[in-house]
């Protein structure tokens, strides 16, 4: 073994640090959050604020989440698929794309039965809606940008919500709101009937009962609240076909699930 030099040994001397020097650190980067609009100890913050700052836009495909989503819906993994839709509105640059997200975002969570949620995504499908139209107005530019589709049903789905809240009232304002933006959407006239029989508008209800049952929307729970709004108006024995065949359908409906 022999001794060596340590001045004989040529050390790397490498690519030296940039002028002035920067540190580096372990902690995470800082993002801009108002605390009057964003709770400092809600979790999802941090992952929504990464998802927009590491992953572009262009690099994800609205439609594609959007039908993840849907497919979670239909396996019933309804917390998954609230999350799904809120990431549909949050990267999609379609206005129609994001009136759908947050609608079914609502829907996801009344299956849940998170209503005061539901009631929230609704409300930013509509008010969404309503900033599309003052938009347009200001700019003076035809043509809708929102669908309406959407629209109606938000406006049926969040009066269920606000009636599952203990909020009737509400909740016929907007079945009446379904029927204004869409004439022809059926189950917005049945929602809209029960509201008005739960108000004891028994001959209003029939109305809408009826208009729902022209437009397609025939069954048993439609013929059920029709047989109970012809009993408040006293046509017992027409209530009461109406019944009979409500127990049929029902009774055919359970034989179909045991095949």
């Amino acid at each position: 073994m022999t001794d060596h030099d340590p001045d004989d040994h040529a050390f790397s001397e490498g690519q030296g640090f940039d002028d002035p020097y920067e540190g580096f650190d372990l902690e995470p980067p800082e993002f801009e959050v108002d605390p009057d609009k964003v709770d400092p100890v809600d979790s999802r913050v941090v992952t929504d604020m990464l998802d927009r700052r590491n992953i572009p836009s262009d690099a994800v495909d609205p439609t594609q989440l959007l039908d993840v989503g849907l497919e979670y819906m239909h396996i019933n993994r309804h917390e998954q698929a609230a999350e799904t839709f809120e990431r549909v509105a949050q990267y999609t640059e379609d206005d129609r794309i994001e009136q759908e997200a947050w609608t079914n975002k609502g829907a996801a969570h009344a299956e849940l039965e998170e209503w005061d949620a539901a009631i929230g995504a609704y409300r930013e499908a509509l008010d969404f809606d309503e900033e599309s139209e003052a938009q347009r107005a200001s700019e003076d530019v035809s043509g809708a940008t929102a669908n309406s589709d959407h629209a109606a049903t938000a406006e049926t789905n969040l009066a269920y919500a606000l009636w599952e809240s203990g909020r009737s009232e509400q909740a016929l304002e907007h079945a009446e709101r379904a029927v204004e933006i869409d004439p022809r959407f059926a189950e917005a006239w049945y929602n809209r009937g029960f509201f008005l029989l739960e108000r004891g508008l028994s001959e209003d209800a029939l109305e809408a009962f009826d208009n729902a049952i022209r437009l397609g929307f025939r069954n048993a729970d439609v013929l059920e609240e029709k047989a109970r709004a012809l009993e408040e108006e006293g046509e017992y024995d027409r209530a009461e076909e109406l019944a009979e065949e409500v127990d049929e359908m029902r009774e055919q409906a359970e034989q179909q699930l045991l095949e």
